[in-house]
Parts: structure tokens; sequence; C-alpha cells
């Protein structure tokens, strides 16, 4: 049986750390969804859901945070409440945020950068999200490009999403990641997902049909030592998905509005997802929860192909 993971600043669920050490199928979840994601009181609801539908595959969740300073490996009822009703008070975390949470003993939501990390420390190989952050719109101007890109490129962790944030640049977030030597794998589908819809009207680089052929692909990856992670990009289901035109109209709205009242860098995206939200009267709200828990079942069942290989 495997030694318990330690570490100075981590505290791993007791569940979450005997599925660990046992050899069991572990599935890391983000917070940030929960406190700069979604409104209250959808958030906690979500996050609860999110975690039963990795459970009903066999896996165990483990939602991921800082809490009080300490990077937590599966969170309890109380600190899920704790980020869902904080909301945006919470921190939004990326990689250069964790040291200034963990110092300065604050709570902090991860984002996927985040969330890698962490789950990487705990020895988890297999996370579900929404969507990835990429290149933003205009980038060529902002710089603005998404620490997960980078994220994706170093830590051997696989992330299960529904493609790419549809108010990214899609095309040129393929192309870093691609710098980047990620693979990304399109889950029974040839066509890279936008988020609230199942075609950005680009590709992916593979096609792969099952979960068990997604862990040979992961196996065979990391066990030629090439430590970065992979995009498992998984479509939103059919009756939930939006036309990507009317989405593509709501973004760019709301893209001149956030340029209008001066929204840049991290808080971009949580306001952008929230306009859209209200632009399309609450639909795309339902299609975002239907994504995550499609994703949270999809990486539950390859991170049970992933164990059951051994």
């Amino acid at each position: 049986m495997a030694q318990p993971i330690t570490h100075t600043h981590l505290d791993i669920l007791p569940e979450v750390a005997d599925a660990l050490s046992q050899g069991r199928p572990v599935v890391a979840l983000e917070s940030t969804i929960i406190s700069h994601g979604m409104p209250w009181p959808q958030n906690a609801e979500m996050a609860n859901t999110v975690e039963e539908a990795v459970r009903a595959t066999g896996a165990i969740p483990a939602t991921i945070a800082v809490i009080a300073g300490r990077l937590k490996v599966g969170l309890t009822t109380d600190e899920i409440q704790l980020l869902a009703r904080q909301g945006d008070a919470v921190m939004k975390c990326s990689r250069r945020d964790l040291p200034y949470v963990v110092s300065q003993g604050k709570h902090g939501a991860t984002t996927v950068s985040a969330t890698m990390i962490i789950a990487h420390m705990a020895g988890i190989r297999v996370f579900a999200t929404g969507g990835i952050g990429g290149v933003h719109r205009g980038a060529s101007e902002s710089m603005d490009i998404s620490a997960d890109l980078t994220e994706l490129g170093r830590t051997p962790v696989a992330v299960v999403c529904a493609g790419v944030k549809s108010i990214l640049d899609i095309g040129l977030t393929l192309e870093y990641l691609e710098t980047q030597g990620v693979p990304v794998l399109g889950f029974q589908t040839a066509a890279l997902p936008a988020f609230y819809s199942r075609d950005s009207g680009f590709g992916v680089d593979f096609a792969i049909d099952s979960p068990a052929d997604v862990a040979r692909f992961l196996k065979a990856q990391w066990s030629m030592g090439m430590t970065g992670g992979a995009v498992i990009a998984n479509p939103v289901p059919e009756a939930d998905s939006l036309p990507r035109e009317m989405i593509d109209a709501h973004i760019s709205q709301a893209l001149t509005e956030a340029d209008a009242q001066g929204i840049k860098g991290k808080n971009i995206t949580p306001f952008l997802l929230k306009r859209v939200t209200e632009l399309t009267d609450g639909v795309s709200l339902v299609t975002n929860i239907a994504l995550v828990l499609n994703n949270a079942k999809v990486a539950g069942e390859i991170a049970v192909a992933y164990s059951a290989q051994g």
C-alpha cells in the first residue's frame, strides 16, 4: 500500500487520502466555478451535484481550494458553502497567487492552473472543469493569455473540459497549446467543442472513443517522461448545446461592454460569463451546469479506467 501523501501546506480529506493510498480513482474539481462562475445558491447546488456525478462512476471527488491558507484537496460541505456564499469576495487564484493566499492565511478559489498544481501535489491525474482558459481576443495588443495553457505544458494532469471557453480566441489558443506540446483529445468527437456549443469550427488533435483509450493514451504519454498535461475535450450534451452564432453575438456585446468599463485581466472571464448569462436570460447558466456535470461523469470514467490499468 502506498504511503500517505504529505506536504507542508497540503490538507487532504481523509476519504480522498484513503483512495489515493489504495490506488483507487480520484477526480480533482476546481473551485473558481463555485465562487466566481455561478451565483448563489446555484453554485453550491452545482458543486454538490458534480461531486455526486463523480461518485456515480465509482471515483472519489476531490474539490480543491485554499481555505485559511491551507491547500485543500477535498472539501467538507461547510467549506463548499463558505466559498459559495462569499462568492467574489474569495480571491481567484492562479499559479502566481498561491504563495500569497497561503502566506497570508486567506481563502482562495482555484483556477484550472492552480487546481492542476495542487492535484499534482496530491498525486491526482484526472481533473474535471467547465472550460479551459486560453488566449483572449485582442491578445496581440493586451498579451492576455491564461496561465492554464503554460500549466498544461508542464504539469502531468489530464483536464476534462468542454473545450476552450467560447469567449476566447480559440484558434490562437490551439496554436499556443501546440507550442506547449499539449495534446488536445476529442472525446467521441473530431470537432473541438466551444463550451456552450458542440463545435467551434476547429478540429482536435486526436479523436478517442472510450475512457479506456484515453487512459492508455495518458499512460503512454507519462511513461515516456512527457510530463505535461492533456486536454480531453468533451462536448456539451446535444440537448443542452446552444447555437454558436447566438453565443458569439452575446459574447461580442459583452466584450464591448467590458472594454467600455475597463474590465481586464483575471476579472474579464467572470464578467463575460455573468453577462452572457444575463443576455441569454439564464439559458447559458443551464448549459454551463449541464456541461460541468457531463465533464465530471467522463472524468470519473477515465479515472476509473486509468486506475484499472495499474
